[in-house]
């Protein structure tokens, strides 16, 4: 049986899609085996995941379904974002520029209670223990702006560096995005001091080369050298990216910009497209056979483009991201009785996924 990955990108609010597109499958799955639930978690020997992306990863390595998960955004996401972030001069801007760290604050609490209500105090050396599914999610530390990764203890020479991290705290510290959230601090716990860190997905919202690299680390590390990787990748529903810019318009300033927050989804869309680029070119190098794979998604239609900002959390832009990952469930569900190349990598993962069993 090959090692089995899944990736899933950061993309905020948008995490509701994912969570979505994750459910329908597995409910499909499940129906055509004839049992009540798939234990999507156990389908995979490593979960990476960035920010949003982090948060379904972190459930699904709980055993906790994807049903509950699109639940958690559902009834937290206006509270976890209660201003959306400004893009025009007015009345809104002016009571953010003394207001937005106070909605940080709330913000960050909110989320902190959701996650708590859905993990509770587990660290990651105890899911570790209990579940045997190495995960791996992203961050940024801030005292010297260097890419981190938080892992389970799945390597042998592993120096348990975050064995005592809880779930809930390397979820705040992976989705912890400029501007739309609270930075995010992990304690010391022996020496009262601590880490401070910002959001993934600022060097990896599309984890791939994160899962590639680990996945070849732990196969290196156990020894076992002849098993091929599947990594299976999973999107957000992402705005379809770019501006026509004209000449006369080079000069962008604040509100060009948004204030900073289109220059930031600048450097996300471009390193995910890079990410993927770059994971199928390096897949041709390898000794073992690497095959990465994307699940399929159906184009992003215009009517719901107003409702892909990270932050945004109305109810009617909440069910348009779970209708559209319904849809692209249902057509991935097509897709994989027609494909001769990857169709059957995701038939085969999901028929192989053991049922879940009832949870405590």
């Amino acid at each position: 049986m090959p090692f089995r990955v899944l990736s899933v990108n950061g993309g905020g609010m948008r995490g509701i899609y994912a969570a979505t597109y994750l459910e329908s499958l597995e409910k499909a799955f499940a129906s055509r085996r004839d049992v009540q639930a798939l234990d999507i978690g156990k389908g995979f020997d490593l979960i990476v995941g960035t920010s949003t992306g982090a948060i379904i990863g972190c459930g699904l390595v709980q055993g906790i379904p994807p049903s509950e998960m699109v639940k958690l955004y559902k009834e937290n996401g206006a509270k976890i974002f209660p201003q959306k972030l400004p893009n025009k001069f007015g009345v809104d801007l002016f009571k953010q520029l003394l207001n937005r760290p106070k909605h940080l604050r709330q913000g960050e609490q909110a989320l902190r209670t959701a996650l708590t209500e859905a993990f509770g105090d587990t660290t990651v050396k105890q899911v570790w223990d209990d579940r045997q599914i190495a995960l791996a999610v992203t961050a940024v530390k801030m005292s010297n702006y260097e890419p981190c990764v938080f892992k389970t203890p799945h390597n042998p020479d592993s120096t348990g560096r975050d064995n005592e991290c809880t779930l809930v705290d390397i979820c705040l510290a992976s989705s912890a995005a400029p501007l739309f959230r609270s930075l995010a601090a992990i304690d010391h716990k022996n020496h009262g001091t601590c880490n401070v860190f910002t959001d993934g997905g600022l060097w990896a919202n599309n984890p791939v080369i994160v899962a590639i690299t680990e996945s070849l680390r732990i196969l290196k590390d156990q020894g076992r050298d002849d098993e091929t990787v599947e990594v299976f990748c999973l999107g957000s529903c992402g705005k379809p990216e770019g501006n026509m810019i004209a000449r006369d318009n080079l000069a962008r300033g604040l509100i060009g910009w948004r204030f900073g927050g289109e220059a930031a989804q600048v450097s996300i869309a471009a390193q995910e497209y890079a990410y993927d680029f770059i994971a199928q070119e390096l897949t041709k190098y390898f000794r073992r056979s690497v095959t990465v794979v994307n699940f399929p998604a159906g184009r992003v239609h215009g009517d719901l483009l107003e409702y892909l900002d990270l932050d945004e959390t109305r109810e009617v832009g909440l069910n348009a991201l779970i209708n559209k990952a319904r849809d692209d469930a249902e057509k991935t569900n097509s897709f994989i009785r027609g494909d001769i190349t990857y169709g059957p990598m995701i038939t085969e993962l999901f028929e192989s996924m053991p049922p879940m069993q009832t949870r405590n």
